[in-house]
């Protein structure tokens, strides 16, 4: 490994630690003070050298010992989403800004000796319970007790070698796997590139399993049927859970239809992203998960996905609106979604619009319809009943905002039946 440019000072302005030859211009109370705190128990909150090569804090949630019995560190950076947890050398580590390790208990009651401002201590809570607004207190910690630690680093997915952002519950024998390959069209996978290569000898599918559903130029959606298709929707969830924290792993996935989207070439259907919904919801849930993968991000798939539930809605005649508890990227997408479709309409609209019309055109439930425009404050209440305030420079403001669309859906090139239709 090459050797890493040690700055001279930190962010708070203290010198870093120095290892290997610089070891000896330490002074005495330096020494006793490192031997004092190490190994570092779990819960101590150090500042920590990130890629940026800048030091931020980080509370350590793991330890593992390595060669030499010295020890890795798992943190999570108490400033950034958890799915930037990493594994860290102890010279990465800044020893001298080590903070005794709390009981939680104790903290939450605010007895911490912690130096954290309120603001600081709400970020860091608003950070852990992120996307789990439905779980109580007793099931986040469990929750987060059991999925603290990533346990595969990286996979490989046809061409791409990808680090995942979270834990996903695999079988027990992968669990001395840093890395696993999968088929990229069955989405099997092995723990050995050698395993891979016979298996793609043999393996005949050059799509995922099921009916395409949409082609326009390269792009194609297939719809899988979980029922049908069982192993291929258990390993799609395997997949997604390592790039999602906020979703529960189904294990029974004859209730759902899956929406794979992919890039096509001579050589296949390559998968970018899917979504997946609920064959029958009670809650007008038009989609259950929604994932672009990591290599296919910023190219207005994720927005083509929510757009394409959509589409769906209005071929069912339905409304529809994303399960909650939404991820925070898939907040951000659906807010800006919503925003761009409502504001569209608004702009273009001449005379008075309710929600109610606003929702039968857009298929989009008259709840968000609702919370959007309030968070816009496009909306205001008078004698009795929301009025909507279309201001055309005000709307072209929030669009703006919102960004682009992203990918159209060519509803022409949509050909699909209903679910209930099938039978």
């Amino acid at each position: 490994m090459g050797s890493i440019e040690i700055p001279t000072a930190n962010g708070n302005g203290k010198s870093p630690p120095f290892d290997g030859a610089e070891t000896a211009l330490e002074s005495n109370t330096s020494k006793r003070r490192r031997s004092s705190v190490l190994p570092l128990e779990v819960g101590t909150r150090v500042m920590c050298r990130w890629r940026d090569n800048k030091y931020h804090p980080v509370k350590v949630i793991e330890r593992r010992k390595v060669h030499n019995a010295d020890y890795e560190y798992y943190v999570h950076y108490t400033e950034f989403n958890r799915r930037l947890d990493e594994w860290v050398r102890l010279e990465q580590l800044d020893l001298d800004s080590v903070e005794a390790v709390v009981d939680e208990k104790v903290e939450e009651k605010g007895a911490t000796g912690l130096k954290m401002t309120r603001h600081q201590k709400r970020k860091i809570d608003e950070t852990h319970v992120e996307g789990h607004e439905e779980l109580d207190a007793a099931s986040l910690r469990e929750h987060e007790e059991f999925t603290k630690v990533k346990n595969i680093a990286t996979i490989e997915l046809g061409r791409y070698e990808i680090e995942t952002w979270y834990f996903s519950p695999f079988p027990p024998e992968y669990n001395d796997c840093l890395k696993l390959f999968f088929c990229e069209f069955c989405l099997n996978f092995m723990k050995r590139k050698e395993q891979l290569q016979r298996h793609m000898r043999k393996c005949d599918l050059k799509h995922p399993p099921g009916d395409e559903i949409y082609r326009s130029g390269t792009l194609s959606m297939f719809e899988v049927d979980g029922k049908k298709n069982k192993v291929y929707g258990q390993n799609l969830c395997y997949l997604a859970k390592l790039f999602l924290d906020h979703k529960t792993l189904y294990y029974d996935v004859d209730l759902f239809l899956f929406y794979v989207f992919c890039e096509c070439d001579d050589r296949g259907c390559h998968m970018v992203g899917y979504f997946s919904k609920e064959k029958h919801s009670e809650e007008s849930y038009n989609l259950a998960c929604i994932l672009t993968l990591p290599p296919y991000q910023r190219k207005g798939y994720g927005k083509f996905l929510i757009a394409f539930s959509y589409e769906l809605s209005k071929k069912e005649s339905k409304v529809g609106t994303p399960e909650r508890p939404l991820s925070d990227l898939g907040l951000l997408s659906y807010r800006g979604y919503w925003t761009r479709v409502l504001l569209d309409i608004l702009k273009k609209h001449k005379g008075n619009i309710s929600i109610k019309e606003l929702s039968d055109m857009t298929a989009i439930k008259a709840e968000d319809i609702l919370t959007t425009l309030q968070s816009l404050e496009l909306i205001q209440y008078r004698k009795g009943q929301h009025v909507i305030c279309a201001d055309p420079k005000v709307l072209d403001r929030h669009l703006k905002a919102a960004g682009r669309g992203g990918l159209e859906v060519d509803v022409s090139k949509l050909i699909w039946t209903p679910y209930k239709e099938q039978s």
